[in-house]
Parts: structure tokens; sequence; C-alpha cells
């Protein structure tokens, strides 16, 4: 039997027929009717004279050349506008791989420009990676012009602070967010000159995003720099140390970081000259000629010391049977936190002024207190110290030979098999590394007597300079022809190998000899003697120091970053030959990398 039907009370109502298409709303209408109001159409978000603009204006009368970024969303408006507006000149915007290597990079230019270097670094996050950096130039009483993009309204928070320069207050030398564009054209004004008014040291400005993009309405004028006479000592000082340098019977000068220039080293030879007193002068920066007859400690500890801008290992405690007098701008620089200039003695006498502006007042008072009897004893004095000088350069030279044969390649053999290559003119070149770790060899094979043949060490010693200082001297040095040579530590070119590819791309011509002894050896020898003072054997010592099991093969690095590289060269034999090819790479306008496998200290 069939089911029954469903009746018509128990079933569903049928469904009303549906159009094919929905009628339109009232809203919908309108759209298609009427003309549509919106939020601001797109013109209204064109500044097409932003505030940035007037801000490179400021830069570029500052003289700043490049800047150095890796590029940052908290500071888009004031690249846009350097690349734009400036067309990329003056500053030139140069790509950076990492922030530390940007701050680094000024470090080394300024060491032979004598003028700062802009570092564009962005938010919190950009000015930590800097931080050391900042440090390191600090230390080493150089002028770096760091600006540090703050982007309130941007989308990661933690790339803002309500105090973004207090991270790195205690070492730099004055810091400012200025809060309208005339605020800034001021602040950018006294940044670079507290900068590069001794005590040298890195300056911050903190750049709102806001300010930067702001349409530019009634500019105001572009300040003007008018650089501060630098401060020397006061007469009665100037008098008082010519009265103990004419009387000292065995004086000795320690210069530190005297000489900023060419005239500087010029100064002290005629000081040195005047007294023929000996001068450690290539501890640091270059501020003595290397082969000058009273170059060197002299004998004994004689009776009279004049430290002139000591750094941190170069200042000399009082004597008990003599006199110490220090000059130095550094006394007139203190933080709170960073004593980076040693204990709190520093002399009998302590002089707070600029030693190289000091020296000119310092050589005339001299000659006008020597006798003819101190000028015989000071012949006699200098010939004495001349002979301990050549006797000393024999011994250095002869020093070179040992191993000269060794695999690995030993330190003085890198340095004497270049030296051919450079030494034939004295402004074609410039060493930009530092060389304690190298047993200095270049100060004791290489005829160095200008500025720029030596520009130092790293400052605080912080690992992470060599390469990117070397990279910001060489495209300094660029301009006048020089070779720029760095002998570069391997386990420091692991901090920053990636400004060898803004040394390729910028085309900055360098030559990096890659010191290859496969281990941080400073620690590992640490570590023997430590293990060695308790008596538990050395056979461990590599773990935690050496840079091995894989070996890195710095040769491939320098390909991969777009340079020209040789190595590993692990025969000495081999190495002449291909240092012939490298600096003729470097002298045709690239950058060039040497992978050498070497002893691991001079």
């Amino acid at each position: 039997m069939l089911a029954a039907e469903p009746t018509s009370a128990s079933a569903p109502p049928p469904e009303p027929k549906r159009p094919s298409a929905l009628p339109p709303t009232e809203a919908a209408l309108a759209r298609e009717t009427q003309a549509v109001q919106r939020t601001p159409a797109v013109e209204s978000y064109i500044v097409e004279n932003p505030a940035s603009d007037q801000m490179v204006d400021v830069l570029r009368a500052l003289d700043l050349e490049y800047c150095a970024s890796n590029p940052g969303s908290s500071f888009e408006g004031l690249q846009e506008s350097i690349v734009n507006y400036g067309d990329n000149r003056m500053p030139e915007f140069l790509t950076c791989l990492h922030e530390e290597s940007a701050v680094a990079m000024a470090h080394g230019y300024a060491k032979i420009e004598g003028k700062p270097m802009m570092a564009l670094l962005h938010g919190t996050v950009g000015l930590q990676h800097g931080a050391m950096a900042i440090y390191n130039a600090y230390a080493d009483r150089v002028p770096v012009y760091i600006v540090v993009g703050l982007d309130n309204d941007g989308p990661v928070a933690a790339h803002n602070a309500l105090d973004m320069a207090a991270m790195v207050r205690d070492f730099v030398k004055w810091d400012h967010q200025p809060e309208s564009l005339d605020q800034f054209g001021r602040s950018a004004v006294r940044a670079y000159t507290l900068a590069t008014t001794p005590p040298m040291a890195p300056v911050l400005l903190v750049l709102d995003a806001r300010l930067q993009k702001a349409p530019l309405e009634g500019a105001p004028a572009v300040p003007t720099l008018s650089a501060p006479r630098f401060p020397a000592a006061d007469s009665a000082s100037v008098k008082e140390i010519a009265r103990l340098l004419v009387a000292a019977n065995s004086p000795r000068i320690n210069a530190g970081q005297v000489a900023r220039t060419q005239e500087g080293i010029d100064l002290l030879v005629e000081l040195a000259e005047l007294l023929q007193a000996p001068v450690n002068g290539v501890t640091n920066r270059l501020n003595f000629p290397s082969r000058h007859p009273l170059a060197g400690t002299g004998t004994g500890l004689g009776d009279l010391v004049l430290n002139l801008e000591p750094t941190g290992r170069g200042g000399a405690p009082g004597m008990a049977n003599g006199t110490t007098i220090t000059i130095s701008a550094s006394e007139l620089l203190v933080t709170s936190n960073y004593n980076v200039r040693g204990g709190a003695r520093r002399g009998d006498i302590v002089v707070a002024a600029d030693a190289q502006a000091t020296l000119p007042a310092l050589i005339e008072e001299v000659r006008r207190q020597v006798t003819d009897d101190r000028k015989r004893h000071f012949e006699e004095r200098g010939q004495r110290y001349a002979l301990t000088h050549a006797r000393r350069r024999q011994r250095e030279v002869a020093d070179a030979r040992h191993g000269w044969d060794a695999t690995p390649v030993s330190l003085a053999r890198v340095a004497a098999e270049l030296w051919p290559l450079i030494r034939d003119h004295e402004d074609d070149w410039s060493f930009v590394s530092p060389q304690r770790f190298l047993g200095s060899w270049p100060g004791k094979l290489w005829n160095m007597t200008r500025s720029h043949h030596f520009i130092g060490n790293h400052g605080a010693g912080g690992m992470g300079y060599g390469a990117p200082a070397a990279v910001g001297a060489a495209l300094a040095n660029r301009k006048y022809g020089r070779i720029s040579i760095n002998i570069q530590g391997d386990g420091d070119l692991n901090y920053a190998p990636g400004v060898l590819w803004t040394a390729a791309h910028h085309q900055i011509p360098l030559l990096t000899i890659v010191a290859n002894n496969r281990a941080y050896h400073q620690e590992l020898m640490f570590m023997q003697q430590q293990c060695a003072a308790r008596n538990r054997g050395v056979d461990r010592a590599r773990i935690g120091t050496t840079i091995e099991d894989p070996n890195i093969d710095y040769t491939q690095m320098a390909k991969a970053y777009g340079l020209y590289a040789e190595g590993p060269i692990a025969n000495p034999n081999d190495l002449g030959p291909a240092l012939r090819r490298a600096v003729d790479r470097v002298k045709a306008g690239e950058p060039a990398l040497l992978d050498v496998l070497t002893q691991p200290r001079g």
C-alpha cells in the first residue's frame, strides 16, 4: 500500500520566486549615479617639498660627503631626499649590510680625511647594532656624525623609544632630538662643531619620521658652520713645561694621539729635534716618523716624561725619581660610567688642552730658553739615541728573517714582501688596519712618515672594527689615488664580512690580506696559560678559541661578495707573486683579498 500523501495542512508554504538579480540598494544606486565622496584623493598624500629636503641642504653645508647606512623605515623620508633631491651627492648614500659596519666605516674615514662622515641608523635596533662601533670611536677620540631615525607611528613598537639616545649617551659627546626644522639646523651645526673640537668624539641626532616627511613651509636659512679654535695650554703652563724639558737630562716623549694631521707630526719632529729627546710615537696612530733617529723609547726611564694625548695604554705614571707631565684634551671629556683613559693619576703636572694646538707655543718657548751649553748636551744625547735606534732597527730586520721559509707564512714575511710593492712614493699608500696582533711588523719594517701611513687601532679594542674601518679609510683614500692596505685578522673579519660587498658595490679599492691563523689566538694563548697554571695540560685549550673543523674559505667568501680573491696561500714562495697580482688589481681601482695561512703572532 502506498504511503499517504501529506495533507495541505502539513506541507511547507511554497518559496517566493526570486529575481535573477537583486535590485540595487539605495547606497549602491548612489555609488552608480552620483559623484563618489571618499577620503582624500591620492594627490593629497603627495608632498613635493618635504622638510627632509631642507635637512639635506643642511648636511651638505656641513661638507658631509658620505652617508653609510643599512636601510630602515624610520629614516625613509631623509633617505629619499638624499638620493632624489640631493641627487645622491653630498652626502652619497653608501649601502651597508650591518649598522656596526656603517659606524666603523665612518670611524676609518675620519682618521684619513680629518672630518666626520655620517652614519644613518634605524631606531632602537639599528642603534644597538651600531653601539660597539660607536664605543670604539669614542675611545679612539674620533668624530663620527650619527643620525638615528625615530618613527613612533611605525609598525614595530619595539623599534621606538621615549629617549632613543639613552642607550649610547655615556659614549657620545653630545646628542639631541630636534622638534622643528629650525631646531634641526641649529642642532646639526652644533653636533658637527662639538664632534670636531678636541676632545673629538661621536655625536648623535635623533630625527622623528614625522618631521622628515612634513611639508616644507617657510624653510629657515641654512646655518653657517664656524669652526672654533682648539683649546691650547695657557702661557704659564707652557713656560713651566719648557723649563722642565730644557733642564731634564734624559727626557722622553710619549705620543698617543697628538698628531691629528701631518702638521702635528711635523711639529712633534721639531720639538724632538730641538731637545734631541726620544719619541715613542707609533704605538697607536702615527705621530712620529718610524725611521727617525729619535724614534723609540731611548734607554732607561729618564728623569722626565712628557705625555702628549696619551691613550689608555700610553700614559706613563709618575716616577719616583722623575717628573711626569701630561697634556691632553681628554681631561675635558669625563663620563660617569666609561673611564676609557685609565686611573686617576695622570701625572705630576696635568694640562687640560689639545696637545697639537699647544706644540707651536711650547716649541717657541723651548727655543727661547735653550742655552748654548744645553744645546751641546742635547747634541751628545741625540747621538746616543741615534745609535740606539740604528741598533734596534738592525735587530728588527734580523728578527724578520726568522722563520722566513716557515709554513704557515710568518707575519714578518707578509710585511716584508709587501713593502717593495708600495714604497716608491710616500703619498701612494696607507696602512689602514691595527698592527698589534701582527707583531707590529709594518711599523718595524716600513718607512712611515706621513699621517695617512698608519691610522692606528680600534680605540676600545672591540672586534669587528678592522674590515669596515679599512673600507671607510680606503673610501677617503680613493680621491688621493692611494693604495689602502688592510692586514686583517680572520677572527675580526667574521664579525662583519658583509662590508666586503659594500667595497665591491661602491668600487672602493682596498687590499685585504687575511692573516688566517684559524683561531682567536690571543684567547688561545690565555687559555694555554690558564691550563698550564693549573697543571692540567693544554690539549683542550683549543676548545672555544679556534676557528676550524671546518676551516673557513675566505677566498670563496670574498668571491661571493664580488671581490677578486686568491688563497688559501700556505707556501711562502707563493706569497710574493700573489701580492703583486692583488696590488695590481687595487691600483686599477677594485678591492682584492688574499687569504694567507699565517703563523699565530709575530
